[in-house]
């Protein structure tokens, strides 16, 4: 955890970086507080053995666009606990989580917020609150622990407010796709977990058909059509999408290549590379998932044509619910904050990015940067 600041520092941030270790507990964690210029910075707690702080860095960083451009009153920020889950026990990892919290309570929640991440949830959220003090210190908590005691305000995971954006977003920018009707356009989905399976859901919703969604163990794929409530009885009774039927079996890299509408990475990073760029059939292509297409990719993407929205713009519905419940917000209210801001905040960066002749990413992060900005010299 060697850090050299100077190499990842720029006019943006860092404003802190904080490393914090319990002795009793043998608790080590890292936090990183990018920018705080529009308020305390939002960012969630991973948790996984191989956490450095260039990646804790990379991520703030991340959070920082992602705010401004939702434009809610957030900053950048996210934190790590180098520690394997999967080695302890539930009552040590709770001890984990608290002694992190300890850690922290002289910059939380005045300058950081935390939320769920890699390896930790609403469990872990309920902890790190309650050892802070204070509700506001983190979101993702469980629908009973609130700001205002006796009032459900924690915004409850089945309502998938990061897939509902990621359709919002799908839905909006088919408008600007030539040949591209959402009426009876067809997608696939890469990934069928937290974040896929709603965006499967939601897709469904409008009438989109998705013939292929993919998991860890392969994908599945079926021209007519997959079923979201037959999908989601497959996974949940035998553990992965491929015992779904009728459907053929495929490999997972397979599903990029297929001849869609719309293609949703909603798993992994790095997955549509130089290697098999140029088998994607797809006329939009919208990023659920955080950084699953490197940007250099994502211009070939577009000079052939396809429309890439980039996940700074799409995924940001899971920080904007994170604001409501902040806020104190019931879930209707935050659905509707979610799909009114994804609408707006695409149509502004399509329209920014064809009126200059750029693509989405940089148009994108120059209306973010723009937001700081105008900020700092108030």
């Amino acid at each position: 955890m060697k850090i050299k600041i100077e190499s990842f520092a720029d006019m943006w941030g860092p404003e802190k970086i904080l490393q914090v270790y319990d002795q009793k507990s043998q608790m080590r964690g890292v936090l990183v507080i990018d920018n705080t210029v529009l308020g305390p910075g939002k960012g969630g707690i991973r948790m996984l053995p191989t956490v450095s702080t260039e990646e804790v860095f990379r991520l703030a960083r991340t959070m920082t666009w992602k705010c401004a451009l939702a434009k809610i009153p957030f900053g950048g920020a996210k934190s790590g606990i180098i520690a394997d889950p999967k080695q302890m026990s539930n009552e040590k990892k709770m001890q984990v989580i608290r002694a992190f919290s300890s850690g922290l309570k002289r910059v939380c929640p005045s300058l950081y917020v935390a939320a769920p991440d890699i390896n930790t949830g609403e469990a872990e959220m309920a902890a790190f609150a309650q050892e802070n003090g204070s509700m506001k210190s983190a979101t993702g908590k469980p629908a009973h622990l609130c700001v205002k005691p006796g009032v459900k305000c924690g915004i409850p995971h089945e309502y998938g407010s990061t897939a509902l954006g990621v359709v919002q977003s799908a839905f909006t920018a088919a408008n600007y796709v030539s040949d591209l009707n959402i009426d009876n356009a067809t997608a696939a989905v890469e990934g069928f977990g937290n974040v896929g399976s709603f965006v499967v859901e939601y897709l469904t919703q409008i009438d989109v058909k998705v013939v292929a969604v993919s998991d860890s163990k392969g994908c599945i794929y079926n021209p007519k059509g997959l079923d979201y409530e037959k999908l989601l009885d497959v996974k949940t009774k035998t553990g992965s999408v491929i015992n779904y039927r009728p459907a053929k079996v495929l490999a997972n890299k397979e599903l990029f290549g297929l001849d869609v509408d719309i293609l949703v990475p909603a798993a992994l990073p790095d997955v549509i590379t130089k290697e098999n760029v140029q088998q994607v059939k797809a006329k939009l292509v919208v990023e659920a998932a955080n950084l699953p297409i490197r940007p250099e990719i994502e211009n070939v993407l577009s000079d052939r044509g396809v429309m890439v929205v980039p996940d700074v713009l799409a995924n940001a519905g899971g920080v904007i619910s994170s604001y409501a419940e902040y806020r104190g917000y019931n879930p209707k209210r935050m659905l509707e904050l979610v799909q009114l801001k994804i609408r707006q905040n695409t149509v502004k960066v399509i329209e920014t990015a064809l009126s200059n002749n750029i693509e989405l990413r940089e148009a994108a992060m120059g209306i973010a940067k723009q937001r700081i900005q105008k900020a700092n010299t108030h």
